[in-house]
């Protein structure tokens, strides 16, 4: 087997030598990578809500509404970010994950977020399974403990919108350092920008579907509290039951998520796990617990994971999110939620980490 970066040779050695450390999956986790079937999302073209007719824009705004309803997860078209931008953005990614490991483990990397190895930090779903860990996460200083996605297997870094310079490098180098990493601040800070436009245009959508203004959802989110993501899942050919990141929802209102065409991505449906097809063309929009519980339960925030490959595997995710001060409610009476602030949630998130082992989610403010 060949050297990695970063050097998780031992970890690998470590699970293989010790079976006993690896928990059994839970009944509806079995089979690990080995998924019934493989699925091709729900795929829409958003070239369908700037449209001249009337009814084109309506049935686009409807499939988008259905996707999110039935599945929690669709593909989008035609979406506004140029192929020259992702590759860009793709080429910045490269630049830092391919950086010498030694580099990023004493330069201070972003915020001096960079983790890797086998992690217990509060993850949601930190007993769910063995997992690999290597991620870069900087993050606002609103942001709690639980962005520290700590058992993934990717390197990950983000990137805070109200604060630009949180996607560059830390300048904080310790005196013998002969070289000096760079990554563009423009061109993260570009596809920041436009991921926060697309998320916030569909936000507006969705909202409108249930008979509110478009706005609700936008007035709510706050760009200190709304991140970019850069992950990568190290190649792991030894076992298919390794998660590269475990199942879970995600706790804000979407997700956007860029990926190559390595695959990898799966998700819950009709109780049993599918893989994602991979789409070069498109991105991957999915709901997250806030809008569940804003939509009274119409739009599903469904379970989903990452297993790991024979390949490496890069990805980049957009999180739309509320200031942790944002009262949550439901959009319609009778609601199935009492009301809670996002600082709420993600502080009972924690509670439930520290006490049970895993996240418990929405279920915990039902009425």
């Amino acid at each position: 087997m060949m050297d990695s970066n970063p050097p998780l040779l031992h970890h690998y050695g470590a699970l293989l030598h010790h079976p006993s450390s690896l928990p059994s999956l839970e009944s509806n986790q079995r089979c690990g990578g080995l998924v019934m079937e493989e699925c091709q999302l729900p795929l829409i073209d958003l070239n369908g809500l700037k449209s001249h007719d009337v009814r084109e824009r309506i049935e686009c705004a409807m499939a988008i509404s259905k996707a999110s309803s039935e599945w929690g997860f669709f593909q989008v078209v035609n979406h506004g970010i140029s192929p020259e931008l992702l590759k860009n953005m793709r080429r910045e990614q490269m630049k830092l994950f391919q950086s010498p490991f030694e580099l990023k483990a004493s330069c201070r990397l972003l915020n001096d977020s960079y983790r890797w190895g086998i992690l217990k930090l509060l993850d949601p779903t930190s007993s769910r399974g063995p997992k690999l860990s290597t991620f870069l996460s900087p993050r606002s200083q609103k942001k709690l403990a639980m962005d520290k996605t700590g058992n993934q297997l990717p390197q990950s870094a983000s990137c805070c919108q109200d604060d630009p310079s949180r996607c560059m490098w830390s300048t904080n180098f310790p005196p013998n350092a002969k070289q000096r990493p760079t990554m563009s601040h423009e061109v993260m800070e570009e596809f920041a920008a436009t991921m926060s436009k697309l998320a916030r245009m569909l936000a507006g959508v969705l909202a409108e579907n249930l008979g509110h203004r478009k706005e609700v959802i936008e007035d709510t989110c706050d760009e200190s509290a709304c991140f970019l993501r850069l992950n990568h899942y190290p190649a792991y050919p030894v076992s298919p039951e390794i998660h590269g990141l475990v199942p879970h929802t995600d706790s804000g209102f979407l997700t956007i998520l860029c990926q190559d065409q390595v695959g990898g991505l799966q998700l819950m449906k009709d109780f049993k796990w599918v893989a994602v097809k991979p789409n070069e063309e498109a991105l991957i929009v999915n709901i997250g617990d806030l809008f569940q519980a804003w939509s009274n339960d119409v739009y599903k925030s469904v379970e989903h994971r990452v297993m790991t490959n024979k390949m490496k595997r890069f990805s980049i995710a957009y999180f739309l999110c509320p200031s942790y001060d944002s009262l949550i409610g439901s959009c319609r009476e009778p609601s199935m939620y009492k009301k809670f602030t996002f600082g709420e949630y993600r502080k009972q998130i924690r509670e439930d980490v520290s006490k049970i082992g895993h996240k418990v989610g929405l279920s915990r403010f039902l009425l």
